[in-house]
């Protein structure tokens, strides 16, 4: 019992258990009263729509930025799952009356929508995490604050997820924002070093070491709801996984052509913005097709023997094409990700088998020939990616058969490359532009002349030379 107006503590004075025991008494109920005060019929009204507003705003940011994630309820079932999870931990702690709601794992929240979706999303959706659960919280700027700076770390840590390293990183980074930030907050307040305890700090080093269960929680989302996180794509991309081992011994020459694809892919991705692990991961596998029949495929061809010359041009042409089929369905039997088997799909669109049409044409001047045996069956590429790719696909390729690499000679091969694929109206549904292209063109020369080891010929004839020299 304190009476009004008495005296509980005395500055200078120590404080003993008695003093100590009022403290946390007047501590436990300044808390009590202000969480939760007046009628609670209306407490629970207001607690309903500050929630309501918060997650509409988020169906309005999903609507407006994320059609993709607005359509898709397999999605928005995660989202939610996630959402309600957290508020649900957080309602157990407070009624369990814990010492400090610092035990709680938020900044797994951001962790998992950053590596599920993207930055964006997992900013928007932390930061209303945030402001809901602050209402019920005392010191509940300190709770923003806090909560709000380790979260933006969190989420910028992991920016591109390419090494399993950057999640002890990235909790290592948390504790020292919470830390920094506690103490910036305590000397705000109090001006003395004096009046930091050490002990205050504990609560952070529980919440970071539970951050680390957002790895399995995120693996168990990914095989729940059938989604693609940049862990599943970094695992894709080792070369030591089953169909790229497999790749690589029955088909060497295109397990190659691969990896140069895919260095090129992810060369241009980085330059004009993308998903570059996806990219990647999507070039390893594009032509896994050719496992089946490797040496119809001339980078498998070693001996000098071409299968094609005992086979008619419409067959040679049904067996190049079919390695968009076959790799499908390859695909499919080794429940690789619809995200990569677009990557299959795509990387050909709907372009024309050039060389056989045209042989074919040659061989029989008076029949009427079917074009459509000679054309991939697409679709073509609908994304930023997949576009890339075949650009990258093709222009490997032909770079392979230069006989004499030159500046001048790659220049134009990818000039005219990239133009056959835009004539043919390959990239109209990706979302890539003109500026994009050109760029991607540049990195290709660029990279292409280094592979060859070609010198760059600086044409020194044009120089104006100084009047003493003439």
């Amino acid at each position: 019992m304190v009476q009004k107006g008495e005296l509980i503590a005395e500055k200078d004075k120590i404080v003993n258990n008695e003093t100590y025991q009022k403290l946390e008494s007047l501590r436990k109920v300044f808390e009590d009263e202000a969480r939760i005060s007046g009628n609670k019929t209306y407490v629970s009204l207001g607690q309903f729509l500050v929630v309501g507003l918060a997650m509409a705003l988020l169906m309005v940011f999903l609507f407006y930025f994320r059609r993709n994630i607005y359509n898709n309820n397999r999605l928005l079932a995660i989202i939610y799952i996630v959402i309600l999870g957290m508020l649900g931990v957080f309602s157990w702690a407070m009624n369990l009356k814990i010492s400090s709601l610092y035990f709680i794992p938020y900044c797994g929240v951001p962790i998992i929508f950053r590596i599920l979706f993207d930055t964006r999303v997992a900013l928007n959706i932390h930061l209303l995490m945030v402001l809901i659960t602050a209402l019920f919280v005392p010191n509940s700027y300190d709770f923003v604050f806090l909560q709000f700076m380790s979260g933006l770390v969190a989420i910028y840590s992991i920016k591109t997820m390419v090494k399993r390293e950057q999640f002890l990183i990235s909790s290592l980074l948390i504790l020292a924002t919470y830390i920094v930030g506690h103490i910036g907050l305590v000397l705000t307040r109090n001006g003395l070093l004096s009046s930091i305890y050490w002990g205050d700090i504990l609560p952070y080093f529980v919440s970071v070491g539970l951050t680390l269960l957002a790895y399995p929680l995120i693996y168990a989302f990914e095989k729940m709801f059938g989604i693609v996180s940049d862990l599943t794509l970094m695992e894709l991309t080792n070369s030591n996984s089953k169909l790229l081992r497999e790749l690589s011994l029955k088909a060497p020459g295109t397990f190659q052509h691969s990896l140069q694809v895919a260095n090129l892919a992810e060369a241009a991705i980085y330059k004009i913005g993308g998903n570059s692990l996806l990219v990647r991961a999507g070039a390893l596998y594009h032509d896994i097709g050719k496992i089946l029949n490797p040496r119809y495929f001339i980078e498998n061809q070693k001996t000098g023997v071409n299968p094609h010359e005992e086979l008619t041009s419409e067959q040679s042409a049904q067996i190049i094409i079919s390695h968009v089929i076959k790799g499908i369905e390859i695909a499919k039997r080794h429940k690789l990700p619809e995200v990569i088997i677009d990557f299959i799909k795509t990387h050909h669109g709907t372009t024309r088998v050039d060389y056989f049409y045209k042989e074919c044409i040659k061989n029989n001047p008076d029949k009427l020939v079917d074009e459509s045996l000679f054309h991939y069956p697409g679709p073509i590429p609908f994304s930023k990616e997949t576009a890339v790719l075949m650009m990258a696909d093709s222009v490997e390729a032909a770079a392979r058969a230069l006989k004499e690499p030159t500046q001048e000679s790659i220049s134009n091969l990818v000039d005219n490359i990239i133009q056959y694929k835009l004539d043919q109206k390959q990239f109209v549904n990706a979302n890539i532009t003109l500026k994009d292209i050109s760029d991607v063109s540049t990195i290709f020369k660029n990279m292409l002349m280094s592979i060859y080891h070609v010198r760059i010929d600086y044409d020194l004839g044009k120089r104006k030379e100084p009047a003493a020299a003439k």
